[in-house]
């Protein structure tokens, strides 16, 4: 079956370009035109990827994203203006897996979809599971738990956890990352993996022996603790 995609921004010349591409590569786009619209389509049934527009009228994209994030793990992409460096950070705060700047090829587009919905099927067939001390990862329900008591996780930080979980002690640099998880080539700075990493040490932080399993290596990247809390 075609992925379902969710397109939201209130310009309709954007909003027709992005469908056109999406619907000739295959995809089943629709489209909302505002936040308040955004959330009711979302709630109507199922989707496999939101497109999200921060500046919206009424409801903002941020707000959108907060909201839907609540609710399911579906992979978001925000659409922001190329100089609004804050919005976008906010966005990957609130739990955005990827975001691409106006104006946009529609080449670049397709990649950054392709590249966020290919990590489902992937994880979906290899069926494996991952521990590090007391948190357990299973790559066939993506689902991360410490102790029993499951993590909140998107699906961008359960890929980015789950390659620094089975090779502790190794340092990852930040545009390795970017080129491995986010699999495309990355234009605008590595910020965005810096984002995830905050957001992955926030939600280990739930559990006091697991607040610094994350290692920030000054000038090289990052690494998971080579030795996991007992």
């Amino acid at each position: 079956m075609a992925k379902k995609i969710l397109v939201v921004d209130d310009e309709p010349s954007i909003v027709e370009l992005i469908l056109v591409n999406l619907e000739d590569a295959g995809y089943e786009a629709e489209a909302a035109f505002d936040g308040d619209e955004a959330l009711a389509r979302f709630r109507e049934e199922p989707w496999d990827l939101v497109i999200l527009d921060i500046m919206l009228p009424g409801v903002d994209g941020i707000e959108v994203c907060r909201r839907i994030r609540q609710e399911s793990q579906v992979p978001i992409i925000m659409l922001t203006a190329r100089a609004d460096e804050v919005d976008r950070v906010l966005g990957l705060e609130m739990g955005a897996d990827d975001y691409i700047t106006k104006p946009f090829s529609p080449r670049e587009l397709l990649a950054r979809v392709k590249a966020v919905l290919r990590r489902v099927p992937e994880a979906v067939v290899s069926g494996e599971t991952v521990r590090y001390g007391r948190l357990v990862l299973n790559l066939e329900k993506r689902s991360a738990e410490i102790n029993g008591q499951r993590l909140s996780l998107t699906p961008r930080e359960f890929d980015l956890l789950h390659l620094l979980a089975r090779n502790p002690g190794r340092i990852f640099q930040r545009d390795f990352l970017l080129e491995k998880l986010w699999e495309y080539e990355y234009m605008g700075g590595t910020r965005t993996v810096d984002v995830h990493i905050r957001r992955l040490r926030q939600k280990l932080e739930e559990f006091p022996e697991y607040a610094e399993a994350i290692e920030t290596v000054h000038g090289l990247g990052y690494r998971m603790r080579e030795s996991p809390p007992q």
